[in-house]
């Protein structure tokens, strides 16, 4: 038996992503002006420019430095006071430059939720992974199984949530002669929720299949509480489950220590509450999963997160848009449209205007409503700026993200691969 290891060595992720700023930017990157084609981030950055004067077209979205820096240490701080650890979900940004930052701060490893994701992030170096997941792809098995064989410093884990799953990944991984077992948790779900067995039954019947299975190394317990939108109460019972399943598994848990892992973007409160101040003899380690709040938003993490309100996370993403029409006094038409901004969990959100609000999107349109204490503000030509909500289908739509300080100067080039 043995430690996990999660230990990520950001000197590699850094050497990896600093090529990023030799490339020259083109065409292909929206919104960054035509004046940098041909150029490098790594020249654009020295300069200290500002994108709008250098004739950037919208929209273009940007990232806050001092806001990011922000929520780093924030959350850092607030894992370590809780004596939790954090293996933050790269699919939120999918920015190997972001992730790097995030190791800097001490994470752990990165959660993913697809071996596509784990496969991008490995070619940067990345070596400890939290695949949240029931991997039973018999190609990226295979993909995996090689990787694992080829590079003993990759450590990833993934779920378990039924017997077939486990039978159908020993299979697969038998097949393809790997010699290093992949390590499991098996996935407490919840009646309504995403994945993850239903019942205690269907939980220990998993753990018994993985435990037994040559291919596999049970190391613990994995869940997602806010699979579902539900209260708090409903929440904690569910974690009660989870923690529950800890303590049943744990003499077949194949490691020293046993791994729980839960926690998303809204509850990592309550997980700590619930899943930290194990008895004496046994060896537990909490992995957080939360990813939103590197840049959190100002929609549903603003409403939602532990951490938000004075003090907490700030906001860090956000979308220029230029006014294109006004044809009604109170309605603008804005050159943002669900090409360019999240609107999944809510529509974008006006900075800097006191009686306006985003009502609808089109696939390259947002339309504003105009209060009369705004109208004058609000003209054919202006450029406004919004705040999102959900980062993760905001990032996912923009291959290139200026990273600005307080004077609106580029300090980074952030590339995304998703």
């Amino acid at each position: 038996m043995k430690h996990m290891r999660f230990h990520p060595d950001a000197r590699r992720l850094h050497t990896a992503v600093s090529a990023w700023g030799d490339e020259p930017l083109d065409w292909r990157y929206k919104g960054l002006p035509s004046r940098w084609w041909g150029r490098t981030p790594a020249a654009v950055c020295a300069d200290r420019v500002r994108p709008f004067d250098e004739d950037a077209v919208g929209p273009l979205c940007v990232l806050d430095a001092a806001a990011l820096d922000h929520n780093l240490t924030t959350m850092a701080r607030w894992c370590r006071d809780h004596g939790v650890e954090l293996a933050p979900h790269g699919k939120t940004h999918m920015a190997p430059q972001l992730l790097a930052r995030q190791f800097d701060a001490g994470a752990c490893a990165v959660t993913v939720a697809t071996i596509s994701q784990v496969r991008t992030f490995r070619a940067f170096g990345v070596e400890g992974f939290v695949l949240a997941n029931e991997l039973v792809d018999d190609a990226g098995l295979r993909w995996l199984a090689s990787e694992l064989d080829a590079n003993p410093n990759v450590d990833l884990v993934c779920w378990v949530d039924s017997v077939r799953g486990v039978e159908s990944m020993t299979a697969t991984l038998a097949d393809a002669g790997a010699t290093r077992p992949v390590e499991v948790c098996v996935e407490v779900g919840m009646a309504g929720g995403r994945t993850g067995c239903r019942s205690a039954d269907d939980v220990d019947a998993v753990a018994r299949a993985a435990a037994a299975s040559e291919r596999l190394r049970l190391v613990g317990v994995a869940g997602y509480e806010a699979a579902t939108a539900d209260p708090p109460e409903t929440v904690r019972a569910y974690l009660g489950q989870m923690r529950a399943a800890v303590v049943r598994l744990a003499g077949l848990v194949e490691s020293d220590e046993i791994l729980v892992t839960a926690g998303g973007s809204s509850y990592f409160d309550l997980v700590v509450e619930e899943l930290t101040g194990w008895p004496a003899d046994l060896a537990v380690r909490t992995v957080l999963r939360s990813g939103c709040y590197l840049t959190h938003d100002d929609g549903l993490y603003g409403r939602s997160s532990p951490l938000a309100g004075p003090g907490g996370l700030r906001a860090a993403l956000s979308v220029w848009a230029q006014v294109v029409s006004r044809p009604e006094p109170g309605l603008a038409l804005l050159t943002m449209g669900r090409r360019d901004v999240s609107f999944d969990a809510g529509l974008p959100v006006p900075y800097g205007l006191s009686d306006a609000e985003v009502t609808a999107l089109n696939d390259q349109h947002a339309y504003l409503r105009v209060g009369p204490a705004d109208r004058e503000r609000v003209d054919v030509g202006s450029w406004l700026r919004f705040g999102v909500s959900h980062p993760c289908t905001t990032f996912d739509k923009w291959q290139v993200i200026p990273l600005l300080d307080d004077d609106g100067r580029v300090v980074d080039l952030v590339r995304t691969f998703f």
